[in-house]
């Protein structure tokens, strides 16, 4: 197959500028921090506990449990929603059904005021969860689409890109109503409040222009079975089953990406509660911290999709996750107040961050076999991802419950990360023996 044109690699790329401010604002720096400044009771022992449905949390676990209850519905309903959408050819319809109400929920949070109003955030919080992902793994399944086996390092990276760079410009615009909220003469926390309409707007605006500029798929689909679609959505699933499990390489691959993945979007989502709770880091260096992960995380991308292109693509991730190891250990030792050794830990997380996300979709991409039910393939990457995460937010919260600290927690997620580093070894030694 021959790579999509220029001005359909750069609408499909739109789409990771879109929703990736989501991803930033949301999940990353302005809610977190405004989440764990509201949803606070009593605290004891430098631990802020809060009520919700009749049992008390601290704080910051009860945000990873609804993170983790958010990504479970995601890995329940996408295996039924994308072999749909493959066998009837509107995977599109899907995707902007999804980014429109992900939008719309981050413009709810907007009514997210006060202990009262806890559900409120707590309730779309997840509901955007829900969008976001469901949204992107229908933007993912483009990709073997649109572009040759050649060129997926070099597009999913694009996208990534893209994503970082439209994500830091619209956190730069809430920073200015968050930190400089006298000049609009607003308070800081109505600063958060427009902050979280603005992520609405964008994903939104710019989800339908990358919308408009996506091919229309193939359906993959016949008329002889159009009576049995929804039964005939989860046989779909089920096929893609058994084709992996005949699939040595793919089949371990995808056992690694479920391990080392748990570590990577779990630290992604509780960084910057951990920043905040655990390490006491100052608000304004919390955002600095974070808006460096993303700059560092562009370059990221590129660097380590061509270290993929040098060295091939599991040999690259075995070495970023390796790094990945390392930074856990040292998270697990950076003492209270020191901010230095945080950027620095931001700067290393970020450099590998956006690398191992845009390698790992593009490896998973060249090891499927080719076929026209792709949105299948990729729902079945998503849901071994989300499962993943969904266990990684749950231990995250769980161990600082049972421990009251998050220190543990991780260090936890250090061993999923050597767990996934010796599993891709043996990919590696099977696709050498096929070879």
């Amino acid at each position: 197959m021959q790579t999509a044109s220029k001005k359909v690699i750069n609408g499909w790329a739109m789409f990771d500028w879109a929703n990736s401010v989501y991803n930033l604002v949301i999940t990353s720096t302005i809610f977190p921090a405004y989440y764990e400044a509201v949803a606070s009771e009593r605290k004891a022992d430098g631990v802020a506990y809060v009520h919700f449905l009749g049992r008390e949390f601290i704080n910051t676990s009860l945000y990873n449990y609804a993170l983790g209850f958010g990504l479970l519905i995601v890995a329940l309903i996408l295996p039924l929603l994308t072999s749909i959408a493959d066998y009837k050819g509107n995977k599109k319809q899907f995707m902007a059904f999804f980014f429109t109400l992900g939008s719309l929920a981050c413009a709810a949070l907007y009514f997210f005021k006060d202990l009262p109003t806890l559900w409120v955030g707590i309730s779309f919080m997840i509901l955007a969860c829900i969008c976001f992902w469901s949204s992107y793994v229908f933007s993912n399944s483009f990709l073997p689409e649109i572009a040759a086996p050649e060129d997926r390092d070099k597009v999913s990276a694009k996208g990534f890109a893209y994503g970082y760079i439209g994500s830091v410009i619209l956190q730069v615009i809430c920073f200015v109503f968050v930190m400089k909220n006298e000049w609009f003469g607003i308070t800081e926390s109505e600063g958060s409040r427009i902050s979280f309409l603005l992520v609405g707007l964008w994903w939104l605006v710019f989800g339908y222009y990358s919308y408009f500029r996506l091919p229309k798929p193939i359906a993959a689909g016949n008329a002889a079975s159009k009576n049995s679609i929804f039964t005939d959505g989860y046989k779909e699933l089920l096929k893609v089953w058994r084709q992996l499990k005949e699939m040595p390489v793919i089949k371990r691959y995808l056992g690694a990406f479920f391990f080392y993945n748990m570590g990577v979007q779990t630290v992604m989502l509780a960084a910057t509660l951990y920043g905040k709770s655990e390490l006491e880091i100052p608000v304004q260096n919390l955002i600095i911290a974070i808006l460096l992960i993303q700059l560092v995380a562009i370059p990221g991308a590129y660097v380590i999709s061509k270290l993929s292109g040098k060295i091939g693509n599991f040999q690259a991730l075995m070495w970023v996750i390796f790094f990945w190891v390392l930074i856990c250990v040292a998270a697990y030792f950076v003492p209270k107040h020191n901010v230095i050794l945080f950027y620095v830990l931001g700067t290393c997380v970020g450099f590998v961050m956006g690398g191992i996300q845009s390698l790992s979709r593009s490896t998973y991409s060249k090891l499927m076999p080719e076929t026209k039910d792709t949105a299948s393939f990729f729902s079945f990457y998503d849901v071994t991802e989300k499962i993943a995460v969904v266990i990684g937010m749950f231990s995250f919260g769980y161990i600082t419950e049972l421990t009251g600290s998050q220190r543990g927690s991780v260090l936890a997620l250090g061993l999923y990360f050597v767990i996934g580093l010796l599993i891709l070894y043996t990919a590696l030694r099977k696709q050498k023996e096929l070879a």
